[in-house]
């Protein structure tokens, strides 16, 4: 489904992606693990076109997205590609349903039909008594479970996660890794994730190992 070839990437001058090669399947739990500084994080902005490459192919479904136009690509990358993210990135002033909307209102789809998606989705993960509470109202863990359902809401082919759990405690992180697999299992859901937990690569189908801007 995702297909990286030679991704090269420089910050001044700083090679910090070196020719890395990738292919991701429809349905696949990925784990990439490394070192601090290795170009863990620099790879899955690239992946999830929040960052271009130098150098280098990135094909999702034979769509050449490095041929798009940026308007072109902020639409593909809506409608395609989930993120989560260590911090959960919600905004403070609305509910946990208002957060998980904003992606499809964004897309431009009806207001009825996405509330109602987001209403199963956060019910499906654990949080229906939680619709109209806030972020500050609500634990590290739900809020980022109110992060899992917002990156899904647009039905993408492929969620990209970074550090997911990296910020919560123990209980709450494994709570998370049950629900990544879950969402496979039922869903069909496609995850790149990377990850410090050694618990969580461990259960994923396969792991990157990432050192000096490439996979080894």
């Amino acid at each position: 489904m995702i297909i990286a070839k030679d991704i090269h990437k420089h910050y001044d001058k700083i090679h910090v992606l070196r020719g890395v090669e990738i292919e991701i399947s429809k349905g696949e739990v990925v784990a990439i693990v490394g070192k601090s500084g290795t170009g863990k994080t620099t790879l899955l902005h690239i992946l999830g076109t929040l960052d271009k490459a130098d150098q280098g192919i990135l094909n999702y479904d034979e769509i050449d997205v490095n041929m798009l136009s940026d308007k072109s690509l902020s639409a593909f990358r809506n409608q395609h590609i989930g993120f989560i993210f260590q911090f959960h990135h919600l905004l403070d002033e609305f509910t946990a349903l208002e957060n998980v909307c904003i992606p499809a209102f964004i897309g431009k789809k009806d207001r009825s039909t996405v509330e109602e998606r987001a209403t199963e989705l956060l019910s499906y993960l654990g949080l229906a008594q939680r619709l109209d509470h806030k972020p500050n109202q609500m634990s590290g863990g739900e809020q980022q479970r109110v992060a899992i359902a917002r990156s899904l809401i647009n039905e993408p082919d492929v969620v990209l996660a970074d550090e997911p759990t990296g910020n919560l405690d123990t209980q709450s992180s494994e709570d998370i890794h049950k629900l990544i697999f879950d969402l496979r299992r039922d869903f069909n859901q496609t995850f790149v994730i990377v990850t410090h937990n050694e618990d969580l690569a461990a259960r994923c189908d396969r792991i990157l190992q990432m050192a000096d801007g490439i996979i080894v």
